[in-house]
């Protein structure tokens, strides 16, 4: 069973930590000798269970003999506590052979930028095991770690709109492809009484998901990229015109009442029981939708879609947000022959190994056949790849000052008490101020 969706999310939406220990404990410090490894090792987070069993699974079949090489060797620290250790650790020269990347890629980048961290794609050339990566999980690595494959996707997740085709043929609405035809299908659904959207107003990110999505579809893949580069700002007009549309819809009462009160788990369930048609999530929203005892709608009657073309649009629908949940990189200083053998056997096995004990999505290649639980995970599966180019969320290359101001004002703007100019103001301002 995958971590909890609220455990995966704040891996993503998690802010970067203080990084002046690592500044000075790293500062040309550079990678320090070869030393050879008597352990597999791998420091992960207590919350997630996902990769450590899926290794050890590994460790007992498929990588039998690399495991008696080098012995697998967990050891997990609380989430919170991650940055610190990478920090304390990277200081001593004494990082474990493999480790979760930092709570934001800013910390990761930094290690890589002081040689702490193997060249993972030189290495997996070398290893004949890089093509066991997806493309699209290559590009979202590259689009969150400076252009470098600096972690492996030991999960990989694409973003879109989940919705319950049993009450979208009730009421005669086809998929819709078109930012127009999704806001005629919620209007459509509303005069029918049946609630368009279910989010998470609490949680803010749902919502400032659906921003991005507009943003990417209207202006291109790199319209964030933009703003983080100063090159366009949230403030100009075409950036407001975004977060109009997604207030319109609040506006228009097509996410029910009370939703800055909504909480993550009430939003999916809403949209579990059949309260609400739409629910926009990522692909681990599938252990839910595959567990019968949370789906009351049933598997069989989930859909999903990508968020909708905008006409005149720069972006296309083949582009899906998506991101690598938990990141795993390898030190470089520990990165020798044995443990080569395991990263290479873990590239053509783990995809396979978690997703068919797991029901996990990863950025590796499923090697085999694997029975998917449903319908739409195999649509999911099979979108993940066929996909060549991804983007990212909204907050992922913002501060951790201005994630927070966006995440906790998102649902005021949906609700109506915040204009979108005095949101996408506020938001630049804390990017501003960084």
């Amino acid at each position: 069973m995958p971590r909890s969706p609220r455990v995966r999310l704040s891996l993503i939406t998690a802010g970067t930590a203080s990084l002046a220990l690592l500044a000075t404990a790293c500062g040309g410090s550079g990678a320090g000798s070869a030393s050879a490894p008597k352990n597999f090792s791998y420091l992960s987070v207590t919350e997630n269970t996902t990769v450590k069993t899926a290794l050890t699974t590994l460790s007992k079949g498929a990588c039998t003999t690399e495991n008696k090489a080098l012995p697998l060797k967990v050891e997990t620290v609380p989430q919170a506590s991650l940055d610190q250790k990478l920090q304390l650790l990277a200081g001593q020269d004494a990082l474990p052979v493999q480790f979760a990347a930092g709570n934001a890629p800013a910390l990761t980048n930094q290690l890589e930028g002081s040689g702490k961290i193997a060249d993972l794609e030189k290495e997996l050339k070398g290893l004949g095991v890089l093509d066991q990566i997806e493309p699209a999980a290559v590009s979202t690595v590259k689009a969150l770690y400076d252009d470098k494959l600096a972690v492996l996707p030991y999960e990989y997740n694409i973003e879109g709109i989940f919705y319950n085709k049993k009450l979208f043929a009730e009421n005669g609405i086809s998929e819709p492809a078109t930012w127009d035809e999704l806001t005629d299908a919620s209007a459509k659904l509303e005069s029918k009484g049946v609630q368009p959207f279910s989010a998470s107003g609490q949680q803010g990110w749902p919502l400032t998901r659906l921003i991005s999505g507009y943003l990417y579809r209207s202006l291109g893949p790199d319209a964030l990229k933009q703003v983080a580069d100063g090159k366009a700002a949230l403030t100009d007009p075409e950036y407001v015109k975004a977060a109009e549309e997604i207030a319109d819809l609040g506006k228009k009462g097509y996410f029910g009442k009370g939703l800055g009160a909504i909480d993550y788990d009430t939003a999916m369930n809403q949209f579990l029981n059949g309260k609400a048609a739409m629910f926009y999530m990522g692909s681990w929203a599938l252990a839910n939708i595959s567990d019968a005892g949370q789906n009351k709608v049933g598997a069989e009657n989930v859909g999903f879609m990508p968020f909708p073309a905008v006409a005149g649009g720069k972006g296309t629908i083949e582009q899906y947000p998506s991101n690598v949940g938990l990141g795993i990189t390898l030190a470089r200083k520990s990165f020798d022959a044995k443990a080569g053998d395991w990263t290479a056997c873990i590239a053509k096995n783990y995809g396979t190994t978690v997703l068919k004990d797991q029901g996990v999505i990863s950025g590796f290649k499923v090697n085999g056949d694997v029975e998917d639980a449903n319908e739409v995970t195999t649509q999911v599966r099979e979108t993940i790849g066929a996909s060549k180019q991804n983007v990212l969320w909204f907050e992922a290359l913002f501060s951790t000052k201005a994630t927070t101001v966006s995440q906790t004002n998102a649902a005021s703007l949906v609700s109506g008490s915040m204009t979108p100019q005095k949101f996408m103001q506020t938001v630049q301002d804390a990017l501003t101020a960084q």
